[in-house]
């Protein structure tokens, strides 16, 4: 006997006992579809009802070929047996899909003849609700389950706890065995990683032993020639040592000048490096706000190409509605000129009418005056009345006709002239109407311009925006990369000022002093060297929206070359016709972006980096 499961889900349900109140309970539907083959090839279908909380709740209905045939005589049922289980499935898909609304359309009911669901036959109900009645599409009875079957289903459950821990227990040692993989690996790169950074440290720990031996031995040889070249002097110029004392005292005495100013420099360039100090916190704080800005901009840029999108939405809603204006306009036009030609006709009718009035009343009168003959012949003629009465007895139903005719012919005209007066007010009517839809498309036309206009200001806005992000990014990376460069030459400079000499070392102060390599030698007539200062101050551009300040030590000069490095002119132009981003002053200066590109003190050789400014972000 082979088993086919076709359906396994809880399914909620009313539960309706005798003497009770209705609840709802869980219960999981379980069917399956029995092959049995010995003796006989059949098919049976069995369906189970239990509760996962309750392991002693067991129903089962199993319902054979033959069962199902007095099944579908006594409820009416139109399908076969094969096709009987899918559509029982299908109904308890629609409870379960109308299961957690307030009034479902379908539900399940379980009812019991008892009081309580203990070991009672029950009915399990399939119900369509309407506001008529309750139509009950299926039921089926469920004898409970005796103490074999309930062991039996309780040894099955068991039987599957048991494969799931089995299947647990080998997912959490496969688990086990990935962690410990993993974990052994992990302290394998631990160890070696460890290795290498011991390994860098004895290299490190060599290469600073190195350059200190090294610079020890520099420093005793300097010290020899130091003590060499004293002995020389003594020995050259004790006879001038008088002259010597003096000229020191004067040197003295011009140093101490000099130590006052460069104390008083000192003070100065320290109460600006604070402000400095001062000033870049500022701008941090002015950055995290511009970052917040971009942020709000790029928000209102998705919000505007959302409007954008319902604004083509309500252009081509409009456009719609145009074009059946257009469309009601052209059937109100055709309908005019009906009516038109309509009014043609009635006012020929209406004249030909007339003319038969007019031509009427000429009849009457001649009739009239041949009566008058008449009247004077019977005077006259006396011996002719008979013949004359007949005459004028015909003649006055010829005139009564006529009469009866020019009456008829009065109503008609007066109907027609009324029928024209209702048409000529209609007319006017539709004329109104006409010219209001008109004045109406052409509002809609003004509107549906004025959309137009704001969409490509928008656009317009919206590309603007987008090229200014795209030049301050290039500026920012060019920026990036000047800045890298002048860091790159500030340690090649800082390296051959270690290694060669030749060339002017730059004090903290923007001063040059010569180095050892280029001393004067000094003359009998001018025995004493002179120190020489050469001072040179910053230069300070100030523009009406740009500051640019460039001094000695900011971005220093290509000696070989002579060019400078820096923006060029271009980038120090204003920008009138520029849209600037929403909140983005033009006066605040982006200097996150440069801060990682800026040498420290500790990289920085005897020169000190002036923070350069930026044409885009002034100072």
């Amino acid at each position: 006997m082979a088993a086919e499961s076709m359906f396994n889900r809880p399914v909620c349900m009313q539960v309706r006992c005798q003497g009770c109140e209705e609840r709802r309970l869980n219960v999981r539907v379980n069917i399956e579809l029995l092959s049995i083959s010995n003796p006989v090839h059949k098919k049976d279908l069995a369906v189970r009802l239990t509760d996962d909380t309750d392991p002693f709740f067991l129903y089962n209905l199993v319902i054979s070929e033959e069962d199902f045939q007095s099944l579908k005589s006594q409820q009416g049922l139109l399908v076969d047996f094969s096709a009987f289980p899918q559509k029982f499935i299908d109904l308890l898909q629609q409870c379960i899909q109308e299961q957690n609304k307030d009034i479902p359309r379908f539900l399940l009911q379980l009812v019991s003849s008892a009081s309580v669901l203990d070991h009672t036959p029950v009915s399990l109900n399939v119900v369509e609700t309407n506001p008529f009645k309750h139509l009950t599409h299926l039921s089926l009875k469920f004898l409970p389950g005796n103490d074999a079957e309930i062991k039996k289903f309780l040894a099955s459950c068991l039987k599957c706890l048991k494969e799931d821990k089995i299947m647990l227990e080998e997912k959490l040692r496969k688990t086990e065995e990935d962690l410990t993989r993993q974990l052994g690996y992990t302290q394998q790169s631990l160890s070696e990683k460890s290795r290498e950074l011991d390994k860098l440290k004895n290299e490190w720990t060599s290469y600073t032993t190195a350059l200190t031996n090294k610079h020890t031995q520099e420093l005793a040889n300097e010290k020899e020639r130091a003590l060499q070249a004293q002995a020389q002097y003594q020995q050259q110029h004790e006879q001038q040592k008088k002259e010597l004392e003096n000229l020191h005292q004067k040197s003295i005495q011009q140093l101490q000048n000099r130590l006052s100013e460069l104390e008083v420099i000192n003070k100065d360039l320290t109460e600006r490096r604070y402000k400095g100090d001062s000033t870049v916190r500022e701008l941090k704080a002015k950055l995290s706000g511009i970052e917040d800005e971009c942020q709000r901009a790029k928000q209102e840029v998705l919000s505007l190409r959302r409007e954008n999108a319902t604004l083509d939405a309500e252009c081509h809603e409009k456009e719609k509605v145009i074009n059946q204006l257009q469309t009601r306009v052209a059937v109100l036009e055709q309908e005019i000129k009906d009516k038109d030609q309509l009014i043609i006709r009635t006012k020929e009718v209406l004249d030909a009418t007339q003319e038969q009035k007019v031509i009427l009343e000429e009849i009457t009168e001649k009739k009239q005056i041949h009566v008058e003959k008449l009247e004077t012949t019977i005077k006259s003629l006396s011996a002719e009345l008979l013949k004359a009465n007949d005459i004028i007895k015909k003649l006055q139903g010829d005139l009564k006709t006529l009469m009866s005719k020019l009456k008829l012919k009065n109503t008609v005209t007066i109907q027609q002239e009324k029928l024209l007066a209702e048409k000529e007010e209609r007319l006017q009517k539709e004329q109104r109407e006409l010219q209001e839809m008109g004045q109406s498309l052409r509002m809609k036309e003004q509107e549906v311009c004025k959309l137009q206009e704001q969409l490509e200001t928008t656009v317009q806005k919206l590309e603007e925006s987008k090229q200014l992000l795209k030049t301050n990014e290039n500026v920012i990376t060019w920026l990036n990369k000047q800045l890298n460069e002048v860091q790159m030459a500030k340690k090649l400079e800082t390296s051959g000022s270690t290694h060669g000499g030749g060339r002017t070392a730059i004090s903290a102060h923007g001063m040059h002093f010569p180095e050892p390599g280029h001393t004067k030698t000094v003359s009998p007539q001018c025995p004493v060297p002179k120190v020489q200062f050469n001072t040179q101050l910053s230069k300070v551009n100030r523009c009406s929206d740009i500051q640019i300040v460039t001094a000695a030590t900011s971005l220093p000069a290509n000696k070989e070359n002579g060019e400078n490095l820096g923006l060029e002119s271009k980038y120090f132009k204003k920008k009138d016709d520029s849209i600037p981003l929403r909140g983005l002053s033009q006066n605040t200066l982006n200097l996150e972006y440069l801060k990682p590109h800026f040498p420290t003190k500790a990289q920085s050789s005897p020169k000190t980096a002036v923070t350069p400014a930026s044409a885009y972000f002034p100072g």
